[in-house]
């Protein structure tokens, strides 16, 4: 009996140890083994940090030169001090690692193609789009960049091996709560993880396009109607440079291929799939204003990235002080030196150029092996590159990426995630060129005056960034639309392009002196919202892409009018909530609505949108009620039309609508595309008001009505865990809006820094300083952000080591 008593123990003992230790899969679920995840001495439980912790340390690392201070304020924001540059980065990258490891590893992941690593053939897909982008390929040319400077290889390699001092330091109870989840432990840094996360930048910034889409487009409307619904320029138009400016003949003469009708614009080519995108709305706001504009005499710069709303924030604030460089701002996790921010002569911020750079050629290859393509009158040999994906719980797979003279092939057959015609597509994308985007960052962290701003930019040649400026001695302003773009011939690239030839190929990039830019304008100000950097009419480069003119617009009227400019000013105009589009759009509503057809919720609906002043303010129904009626309005002019085809088609932009509407009451230009002429503009106004009533009425019986819930602003967690992410923000603006936050997406680092002689400096980020969630400042900054208050960014000088701001010490020594 104590034989068998003992065996069922034993069994009992071994299914314990057995189901503790291995994960569950439920459905399409994966559980972390229950044992480590929940026992008191590894498991989540040690990432429940004290309200009290202490953060004071005492630290020796060999790979330091010398010693250094890191001094918290109260908001956990860390003033490094060290006696040197490299150990100034050493400190940063262990800071990073310290506060922020699980979030720079993830994304580097993801732009490596490695997610199946962590949960599983579901994301196999998602990370053979990144190999067949080539994002670790390009990444691995800009290491090689990196590496043959002295400045950024030294950044580098001391910021990578701060974070591995941190990493090699970690027990395993220290895990961030995300590894445990997921199961599975942090590697060692290296300087090509720096250039992924950098690639993932540029991915973001610089990877959106509508090539296969607008190719479907233009084969179902023709190239005349395809120029009517997705124009290349809007009459609202307020360009960075002002219109009215008169440009260099330039130095580069782009002309189209003399089979650019027949083999082009005039082939009538399909595509049954759209490709891997970021967020279309991925941009920002940036001015400065001179001191001829503000009560203090100095120039005021402002800038506000709209990004996508995570936690742990993409963001992480600090300031850097080493001899020769004393930078403040906010830094990327995974890279060193201060990204947007200032230092103690000037201050530098950025948004996106919105330039097309990445383009799509279909290739003819000899046979489905692919060893061999078509180009210039002969077949060319094609180079492999075999990219490794491990997938959890399987076998990896080696996808075979087929490489040409444009870049690697992205869709071929064997490829087609249950998108592809069929046919192989090579990406040419500007990301894949050498270039060292590092040295930018680090040229304007040290910037002492215009000339050294200057100097810096010219190493950002991907993503293209609109880079403003200002100078606290001799009081310059300036912007620049800075990159290296290509320089285009009308219409190249916004298709599929034949790749069977060299004369369909970029022939050049614009000369850098001829990007436009403006320096010390005399209306006192320079800015920049994503819209178009010049007139398209008088620049004498083809500008392409997509830009939304009306946060551009919005911003120059006020600006112009503004004198006496305080920082408190400027943050009120940051999270300004007024809809400039909506002032232009609704009188349409207003002169053309038939009454008689509304139902009595349908006039209570519009009564409320004849009331609305243009704000979308938190509690204001007349923003859902307008933002509603023009999703309606817009699907009734565009659907019959881009329903035509089964084929993926880009959906027209607001202000082609808009502006197409107001110069063509009749809708010939509707008419003329396929619109049956008998739908006038009051049928179609009031029909897809009525239909928006009805939704609206929905709305309002859930609660919903007022804007900011309807909009319902959430800050989601890398991972997509609810339990981690801020939900149901209140918080107001929108697309057309200067204060640009919409459910998922808008202002992830508000700054205002007025360069006075004592800088005057201001900021806010939605999130903390910590990535851990069950620290108090994880989230600290969120509901300050989501009213717009703003904290005073403390650049701290040597000598306040007293201060009563500050809240821990770290020393660190070798």
């Amino acid at each position: 009996m104590r034989i068998l008593s003992f065996s069922v123990s034993l069994l009992i003992t071994v299914f314990l140890l057995f189901s503790l230790n291995r994960e569950w899969h439920i459905g399409d679920k994966t559980l972390p083994p229950i044992g480590s995840f929940m026992s008191p001495q590894q498991g989540f439980w040690q990432n429940a940090e004290p309200v009290d912790a202490n953060f004071n340390e005492n630290l020796k690392f060999p790979g330091l030169s010398g010693k250094a201070n890191v001094y918290f304020d109260e908001r956990m924001v860390p003033h490094v001090f060290a006696s040197n540059e490299n150990d100034a980065y050493f400190i940063q990258g262990y800071l990073h690692a310290k506060f922020r490891l699980w979030q720079m590893e993830f994304e580097v992941y993801a732009a490596a193609g490695r997610i199946s690593e962590l949960i599983g053939p579901k994301a196999i897909n998602y990370d053979r789009d990144r190999r067949r982008l080539g994002m670790v390929y390009a990444a691995e040319i800009a290491e090689k960049e990196m590496e043959k400077n002295e400045t950024t290889k030294a950044q580098c390699d001391s910021y990578t091996a701060g974070v591995n001092s941190y990493i090699a330091s970690l027990k395993e109870s220290e895990l961030p709560v995300e590894y445990k989840l997921l199961n599975y432990k942090p590697e060692k840094w290296t300087n090509l993880k720096t250039a992924l996360f950098l690639k993932y930048m540029s991915f973001e910034l610089a990877g959106y396009e509508q090539d296969f889409e607008h190719t479907n487009a233009k084969t179902a409307f023709g190239l005349l109607d395809f120029a009517k619904i997705y124009p290349l320029a809007q009459d609202s138009l307020d360009p960075i440079v002002p219109k009215g400016t008169v440009y260099p003949k330039p130095a580069l003469t782009v002309t189209a291929p003399a089979s650019e009708d027949s083999l082009y614009l005039g082939m009538k080519d399909s595509v049954h799939f759209v490709s891997d995108k970021p967020h279309p709305e991925n941009g920002s706001n940036n001015w400065a204003v001179s001191g001829k504009k503000t009560k203090s005499g100095k120039p005021i710069l402002c800038n506000d990235p709209h990004l996508g709303l995570n936690l742990p924030s993409l963001w992480y604030e600090m300031q850097l002080s080493a001899p020769g460089l004393n930078a403040y701002g906010v830094s990327f996790p995974a890279a060193p030196g201060i990204i947007i921010g200032f230092n103690d002569s000037c201050a530098f911020g950025v948004t996106n150029s919105e330039r097309d750079v990445r383009d799509y050629y279909k290739m003819k290859f000899r046979d489905e092996s692919m060893k061999e393509y078509w180009f210039n009158g002969e077949w060319k040999q094609t180079e492999f590159r075999y990219e490794h994906i491990g997938v959890k719980g399987q076998a990896e797979i080696i996808d075979t990426v087929a490489y040409t003279v444009f870049g690697p092939v992205m869709y071929d057959k064997k490829y087609n995630a249950g998108r592809t015609d069929g046919g192989y597509y090579a990406v040419r994308w500007k990301a894949h060129d050498p270039s060292n985007e590092l040295m930018a960052f680090n040229g304007l962290d040290h910037a002492k005056n215009y000339e050294d701003y200057l100097e810096a930019i010219k190493w950002m040649h991907t993503p293209g960034q609109n880079f403003v400026f200002a100078s606290k001695n001799s009081g310059d302003i300036a912007i620049w639309a800075q990159g290296e773009f290509p320089a285009k011939w009308k219409w190249q690239g916004d298709f599929v392009m034949p790749g069977i030839d060299s004369s369909y190929m970029w022939q050049g990039n614009i000369p850098q002196n001829e990007n436009p830019h403006q320096i010390n304008p005399e209306r006192g100000f320079v800015s920049s919202a994503n819209q178009l950097p010049a007139d398209p009419a008088a620049y004498p480069y083809y500008l392409g892409g997509s830009y939304p003119p009306y946060r551009g617009l919005i911003i120059n009227r006020y600006l112009s009018h503004m004198n006496d400019i305080t920082p408190e000013d400027m943050m009120k105009l940051q999270t300004e909530n007024y809809n400039v589009f909506a002032e232009m759009a609704v009188p349409l509503f207003l002169k053309y609505m038939n009454l008689d057809s509304l139902s009595e919720q349908g006039k209570k609906y519009f009564d409320i949108l004849k009331s609305w002043d243009f704000r979308n303010d938190v509690q204001e129904k007349g923003a859902t009620v307008f933002a509603l009626a023009w999703q309606y309005f817009a699907n009734q002019c565009w659907h019959e039309d881009l329903s035509k085809s089964k084929l993926p088609m880009a959906n027209p932009v607001a202000s082609a609508l808009l502006e197409a509407v107001i110069n063509d009451s009749s809708l010939k230009f509707l008419h003329d595309i396929g619109t049956p002429e008998k739908e006038t503009l009051q049928d179609l106004l009031s029909g897809s008001f009525k239909k928006a009533s009805d939704t609206l009425q929905k709305i309002e019986d859930q609660g919903r009505l007022e804007w900011g819930k309807y909009k319902d602003t959430k800050v989601t967690h890398l991972a997509k865990l609810d339990a981690f992410s801020r939900l149901h923000l209140p918080i107001g603006g929108g697309t057309h809006c200067i204060n640009a936050a919409t459910s998922d997406h808008g202002p992830s680092w508000r700054m205002v820094v007025s360069l006075t002689d004592s800088t005057q400096a201001y900021g806010v980020y939605p999130g903390g300083q910590s990535g851990n969630p069950g620290s108090i400042y994880y989230d600290s900054f969120v509901d300050s952000w989501a009213i717009g208050k703003y904290y005073l960014l403390w650049m701290m000088k040597g000598t306040e080591s007293g201060d009563s701001r500050i809240k821990f010490k770290m020393e660190f020594g070798n």
